[in-house]
């Protein structure tokens, strides 16, 4: 029977973290979606990881030690409840390949919006206040610099926050 654990990666090392635990005969699992970025006026689309620096790994503890795995190039170690692995229910994995699956994750399209145009923040703590889109996050995030107290204060906040002035 295949137990699932999360895995904890080091840094940018999702990919070959999962590439390794595959090359040991491990069941591995990263959780992806597509997003588009933009970079020396191209955009394009890119898979990244759902959780940045987490995967999981499916193993028979029967027969299928689980500390090799700690020792594995990418790794940086796993979630554990004391000195064992803590257990993700299956269930869970389930969840994230049909969601997946379907695009659910996805994060094409983004936005309508451009960067130096006025925006509306309509939620939130500055709601209803107008200040100019100044940077697009990969995370769903936007920087928007807004007037406060006769100062440019540049905020961070959800695209969804965000609408066309």
């Amino acid at each position: 029977m295949i137990t699932w654990y999360a895995v904890y990666t080091r840094p940018q090392a999702e990919a070959a973290a999962l590439q390794n635990l595959l090359r040991q005969g491990y069941l591995a699992y990263l959780p992806r979606y597509r997003t588009q970025i933009r970079h020396a006026r191209r955009q394009q689309t890119v898979l990244r990881p759902l959780f940045p620096r987490y995967l999981f790994a499916g193993l028979d503890r029967g027969s299928m030690p689980w500390r090799p795995i700690l020792s594995t190039f990418g790794v940086a170690g796993m979630v554990r409840a004391g000195d064992e692995p803590q257990p993700v229910a299956p269930e869970v994995i389930e969840a994230l390949r049909e969601r997946e699956a379907a695009g659910a994750f996805d994060r094409l399209g983004r936005s309508e919006l451009r960067l130096g145009e006025l925006v509306r923040v309509s939620a939130g703590a500055f709601r209803d206040m107008i200040g100019r889109l100044a940077e697009l996050r990969d995370q769903d995030r936007v920087v928007v610099l807004l007037e406060i107290l006769g100062r440019t204060v540049p905020a961070q906040l959800e695209l969804e926050a965000v609408e066309a002035a």
